[in-house]
C-alpha cells in the first residue's frame, strides 16, 4: 500500500500591511497550491459576534460564541473559505466595523485554539500557502517552509493609506506581539524578508526561489539510496 504524502504547508507570517496576503496569493498561484487567509477567519468570527449583538471585548462571551457557531470549510478556486451556517460573508468581513472588532476577538485564547484546529484541518484540500500572524509559531510550527514578512512602519502606513485605511500600525504591532495567546513573533527557522521598496513580484519571486530550492533539496534527499 502506497504511503500517503503529507501536504506541504508554506507559512507566511508578518506584521500588518507587510504584504502577506498579496504575496501568499502570488506564491500559491505560482505553485498551484491552495491559499488560506487566516485573518479572514478571525474577521468572520468578529462579524458573527457583531451580527449577534455580542460584546467583542468580553472574552467569555466571544469564546462561548466560537464554541457554538455552525461552520464548515470549503475550497473554491484554490482558496479556502470559512462558512457560517452555509454562508460566506465575503464583503461583510472587510467593513471598518469588523476590522475594528477583529483584534479583540483574535486575542481570546479559546478562539486561537479553535482557529488552530480549524486551520490545521485545511490540509484536507492539499498543499497550502497559509498566511497570518502565528502560522509558523503556533499553527504549523513543524513546517520547514516558514517566511516572515516585514517593512518599515512608514512604508506599511503608506500601503494602508493607499487602500483607504487609517490605522495605528505601531499600536497594532504592539498589541499583536504582546498578547498572551500565540503572540506575533518571528518563527524559529523562518526566512525574514524586509520588503520595503520591493514590488510584490520581487518579494514573491524571492520567496518562490527559496521554496523551490528547498523542494529540490528534499527531492534529492529522497532519491538517494539508503545505505
Amino acid at each position: 500500500m502506497k504511503e500517503r504524502k503529507e501536504p506541504i504547508v508554506i507559512a507566511i507570517d508578518g506584521t500588518s500591511a507587510s504584504g502577506k496576503s498579496t504575496n501568499a496569493r502570488l506564491v500559491a498561484k505560482a505553485l498551484g497550491y491552495v491559499y488560506v487567509d487566516t485573518g479572514a477567519m478571525y474577521r468572520t468570527l468578529a462579524w458573527y459576534c457583531l451580527k449577534k449583538g455580542l460584546d467583542v471585548h468580553d472574552p467569555k462571551v466571544v469564546a462561548a460564541a466560537c464554541r457554538k457557531w455552525k461552520t464548515r470549510l470549503e475550497c473554491v478556486d484554490n482558496s479556502v473559505r470559512l462558512l457560517v451556517n452555509g454562508y460566506y460573508p465575503e464583503k461583510e468581513i472587510r467593513t471598518a466595523e469588523t476590522s475594528a472588532a477583529t483584534p479583540a476577538v483574535a486575542a481570546v485564547p479559546a478562539v486561537r485554539e479553535w482557529m488552530k484546529k480549524t486551520q490545521r484541518a485545511c490540509t484536507q484540500f492539499g498543499n497550502l500557502v497559509m498566511e497570518g500572524r502565528d502560522i509558523g509559531t503556533n499553527v504549523f510550527p513543524e513546517t520547514e517552509f516558514k517566511f516572515y514578512l516585514d517593512a518599515s512602519l512608514e512604508e506599511r502606513t503608506r500601503r494602508r493609506a493607499a487602500d483607504g485605511v487609517k490605522e495605528n500600525l505601531a499600536l497594532r504591532d504592539q498589541r499583536d506581539s504582546q498578547r498572551a495567546a500565540a503572540p506575533l513573533m518571528i518563527p524559529l527557522g523562518a526566512v525574514v524578508v524586509n520588503n520595503s521598496g520591493q514590488t510584490p513580484k520581487e518579494t514573491s519571486e524571492l520567496i518562490l526561489a527559496e521554496i523551490r530550492r528547498r523542494l529540490a533539496q528534499r527531492g534529492a534527499a529522497a532519491s538517494k539510496p539508503s545505505s
